[in-house]
């Protein structure tokens, strides 16, 4: 076998959460009233392209979760023996990227180091000068009169040819997406009088103008993407788009490969603290007296603890068994992955407690609602009541918190590399990648590169996830929905 799987525990986590995500899918599609709030989401041209521009961040982040190790040549023995490196998918599309490594610093797009050396001249003299990269516009002869005209060309013929992937894309999946959205019960409420079939249709148009601006807003944004992207992808065979760091690295392949251990740690975390601010945040505002008390008490105390220090403190805890325990570990990429989910980990258990203090107070609130209080008389029961009645009604500040959570939750990541308590130093990431960038804005001429990139990718990550929210939140939130029932 020319490679053997690999499946690292947050892989694990990944694909369990792509499958509770894939069920929880084919129930709504099965669902009409649950279906209903994600056909709103559908309308919505805000949410659909900040979805896209996820769904792109999600893909990449996919593709870096499917490891394997490679055979090394066999020897007289037969028997074989696999490479301690675990790649990645990923790594193997991206194999140019990654193996294209320069002798240390190059700008964006540059055929030159940023550094000058001794240069040896073709009279045979040596002279102070800057030397060519090895791989970075290496196919110019005259990089100074030939690289902008190169640049042009490979940018417009790369946009070219995306434009001509995305429209084949956004007919594909627009298909696939109004077969998903499309509800059986659509009829639901006709052959009630000429005034239901009036209102029916005046809905349906409203859905159809509503339908025709978010499918031109999302071809047009998948045209800009896909555009983005050849451009991109042309331009990277042949030169270094955003640079090389202080090694030699291309920036852009660091930044892409950041973008899983920021899903991991904004999704993971997110599952962690997600059951304790439910249960306990709900059991405090439902049930009132001395459970509201302990649990009041429990999040008050956790909460005056700095959270810095708290994870500070707990991560030096679990770095010291893992450095204590080195043979449970075969390759170092297996140890930093063991690390990346503690950090999760303790992350979730530590910032619970902002969401549970929003949902006991909502709680509190629906509790004395004219529904809730007939359900209490009626006789039924408290879990009926808080899974039919509470839950529901408060899922809008859940989704709103989560992806808030999870935006600070990724910038987290960065602050906590920054002052070497984050992920493992081998594990690459947008806050390892600043913190390596923090002492090259202090240099001569300043390499500026690292810090925008990661800035860059990280400010889109995290504006899109904010975009998303906001439109669940509008399509969740009963107080702001007037048309559930004729939609």
């Amino acid at each position: 076998m020319s490679f053997i799987p690999v499946i690292l525990w947050t892989d694990a986590l990944v694909f369990l959460l792509i499958a509770v995500v894939s069920v929880g899918a084919w129930w709504v599609r099965r669902n009409p009233h649950l279906l209903l709030p994600w056909q709103r989401v559908a309308r919505s041209s805000v949410g659909m392209v900040s979805l896209l521009v996820l769904s792109l961040f999600v893909l990449v982040g996919l593709l870096d979760s499917l490891h394997y190790r490679a055979a090394l040549p066999e020897k007289s023995g037969g028997q074989t023996v696999y490479a301690p490196e675990v790649l990645s998918v990923f790594d193997v599309l991206a194999s140019g990227l990654r193996s294209r490594t320069e002798k240390t610093y190059s700008a964006p797009l540059a055929a030159y180091l940023y550094a000058k050396e001794s240069v040896e001249t073709e009279a045979g003299a040596t002279q102070r000068g800057y030397p060519r990269l090895k791989y970075g516009a290496a196919h110019l002869q005259d990089p100074d009169a030939q690289r902008v005209g190169d640049v042009v060309w490979r940018t417009l013929s790369g946009a070219l040819i995306g434009l001509l992937v995305g429209s084949l894309v956004f007919f594909a999946t627009s298909k696939a997406l109004c077969r998903f959205t499309s509800s059986p019960a659509q009829s639901e409420g006709r052959g009630e009088g000429e005034s239901a079939h009036s209102h029916s249709l005046s809905r349906q148009r409203e859905r159809g103008w509503m339908g025709g601006k978010m499918s031109g807003s999302m071809l047009i944004s998948t045209l800009i993407l896909t555009a983005l992207i050849g451009a991109i992808a042309n331009l990277a065979t042949v030169y270094h788009v955003l640079g090389t760091d202080k090694v030699g690295q291309d920036v852009l392949y660091l930044s892409l490969k950041s973008i899983r251990t920021g899903l991991v740690i904004g999704t993971v975390t997110t599952l962690v603290m997600l059951p304790f601010a439910l249960l306990l945040g709900i059991a405090a505002g439902y049930l009132r007296g001395w459970v509201d008390d302990v649990i009041q008490y429990l999040y008050t105390v956790l909460s005056s603890i700095p959270g810095v220090l708290l994870v500070a403190a707990a991560i030096l805890m679990m770095q010291v068994v893992i450095e204590k325990h080195a043979d449970w570990f075969e390759t170092a990429v297996e140890r930093a992955d063991v690390r990346l989910l503690c950090l999760c980990l303790i992350l979730g258990v530590t910032s619970w407690t902002g969401l549970c203090r929003l949902l006991r107070g909502e709680t509190l609130k629906l509790r004395e609602m004219e529904y809730i209080q007939a359900a209490q008389a009626f006789g039924v029961s408290t879990l009926r009541i808080l899974t039919r009645h509470i839950l529901p009604n408060v899922m809008h500040i859940v989704l709103i918190s989560v992806v808030m959570d999870f935006s600070g939750l990724v910038l987290a990541e960065a602050v906590l590399s920054y002052v070497g308590v984050g992920v493992d130093p081998t594990t690459i990431s947008f806050g390892t990648m600043i913190n390596d960038a923090r002492m090259e804005m202090g240099r001569e001429p300043m390499v500026w590169w690292s810090l925008a990139s990661a800035f860059s990718f990280m400010v889109l990550l995290v504006l899109a996830a904010n975009l998303f929210a906001d439109a669940v939140r509008d399509a969740f939130d009963p107080r702001l929905n007037h048309t559930g029932a004729t939609a």
